[in-house]
C-alpha cells in the first residue's frame, strides 16, 4: 500500500505514550513525549525491545526509526558477504578481451 506508514502502527496510551504494534497486536517499540530545554522544545524518545534508541523531533520521525529498528531485525545484520572469488586484479584479467 503506497499509502501506509508506520505511524499507523501507534496505539497511544497512556497519554504521552505510543506502543508500536505488528500485525498480531504485539508490541515491538515503544515512543514517549518528553520536554526538554525548560519545557519550550518536545522531543520522542524512541526504544525498540527495551533499548533507546535515539530521539526525534516529531511523532512521524520517532515512529519511521522504531519501525526500521524492527524491520532491520528481521534480516541478517552488516552488508553483502559476498565473495565473487579473487582479488579484484583476478576478476579484471579473467575477463574476455
Amino acid at each position: 500500500m503506497a499509502e501506509w506508514h508506520p505511524i499507523l502502527s501507534a496505539v497511544e496510551g497512556p497519554t504521552g505514550t505510543w506502543r508500536m504494534v505488528d500485525a498480531q497486536g504485539r508490541p515491538y517499540g515503544s515512543i514517549e513525549i518528553r520536554r526538554v530545554m525548560d519545557g519550550t522544545d518536545v522531543r520522542y524518545k524512541t526504544v525498540y525491545r527495551d533499548e533507546v534508541i535515539g530521539w526525534a523531533t516529531s511523532l512521524k520521525v520517532a515512529c519511521e526509526r522504531v519501525h526500521g529498528a524492527y524491520i532491520r531485525a528481521h534480516g541478517p545484520g552488516g552488508g553483502p558477504i559476498a565473495d565473487w572469488g579473487g582479488t579484484r586484479d583476478e576478476r579484471r584479467d579473467r575477463r574476455m578481451p
